[in-house]
């Protein structure tokens, strides 16, 4: 089961008021098949815990270690996956969909 978006939000809050650094991954754009719509999220704090969903597979591990990363430096990233139907397989889609994340900082921490 998917986690509601209150749920995501509340994981973030918490994880920071715990002394966290905190990143929300956000699907922005689809194309083709993705096997998670626009608007889908993905919260990750500072020792690689997660809670919800950008896309499943590889592609979310990628996200979480792109969130690592912008976590440490603040600086927002646009991660895209997929593109042609036999380099959407490497990353996880198997629908052969591409998908574009945003991967922000969230709070002060």
């Amino acid at each position: 089961m998917l986690n509601r978006d209150e749920d995501i939000l509340q994981a973030a809050e918490n994880w920071q008021k715990a002394g966290h650094g905190v990143a929300l991954a956000t699907v922005v754009e689809t194309w083709g098949s993705a096997p998670r719509p626009a608007g889908s999220s993905l919260v990750i704090n500072d020792d690689g815990t997660f809670l919800g969903s950008v896309s499943g597979g590889c592609v979310e591990g990628a996200v979480v270690t792109e969130a690592l990363d912008v976590i440490a430096s603040g600086k927002p990233k646009m991660l895209e996956f997929g593109v042609a139907d036999e380099t959407a397989w490497n990353v996880g889609l198997s629908c052969g969909g591409t998908i574009r994340v945003f991967v922000e900082k969230v709070g002060q921490s």
